[in-house]
């Protein structure tokens, strides 16, 4: 899952989305460097991520990319099921998305101690509305070339947007099958100490 579904899935509270998000960019053992409710949704944030990465509905998604690409395939599906969310937010969240962004922009806006790249990262999310954004898939172009800068090997992610255009029904189908699953273990285990 990426930053929208994280957000949404971590739950309400400031400390909650705080720890939602840094999960991405804390890592290694958390130790009291942070509040212990900013850790505990740190926790479940890498709940949320080894629940997804090895479920069969996910298996499944991620195998219906070609072999060379599947290497990305998890990636791209994050991305691609933060669309899906966004795309369809009023049937999982009452607050509209819209609200709901500004809310977090607000909050991270406010918040003197981002981890690392966060710090960089959060005035250009809001700026440019990365969670609102992903409501719109050619958002999602601009998204992968921006991680293909990144990467050492760029070329692998060519092509991708065709790839998930191609893919657009059973990957919705995917996510419409898992998210359910996924905001019950959230709710439920997720939250497990």
């Amino acid at each position: 899952m990426n930053y929208l579904a994280h957000l949404h899935l971590g739950g309400p509270r400031p400390a909650d989305l705080l720890g939602s998000l840094y999960g991405d960019f804390v890592k290694g053992p958390l130790q009291g460097h942070w509040p212990a409710d900013i850790e505990a949704a740190i926790r479940l944030h890498r709940r949320i991520d080894a629940f997804t990465d090895s479920h069969p509905l996910v298996l499944r998604a991620r195998s219906r990319f070609p072999g060379a690409r599947r290497r990305y395939a998890g990636i791209l599906l994050d991305l691609f099921f933060d669309h899906c969310l966004a795309r369809s937010w009023a049937d999982y969240v009452q607050e509209p998305l819209p609200t709901f962004s500004a809310r977090v922009y607000a909050l991270l806006a406010g918040e003197a101690r981002l981890p690392g790249r966060l710090a960089e990262l959060a005035p250009r999310m809001a700026q440019q509305d990365w969670l609102g954004s992903y409501r719109d898939f050619a958002v999602l172009e601009r998204v992968v070339a921006g991680m293909q800068r990144r990467l050492s090997r760029p070329e692998g992610l060519d092509g991708a947007l065709d790839e998930l255009e191609r893919l657009y029904e059973p990957l919705s189908e995917d996510f419409q099958a898992f998210y359910p699953l996924l905001q019950d273990f959230a709710r439920t285990r997720g939250r497990e100490s």
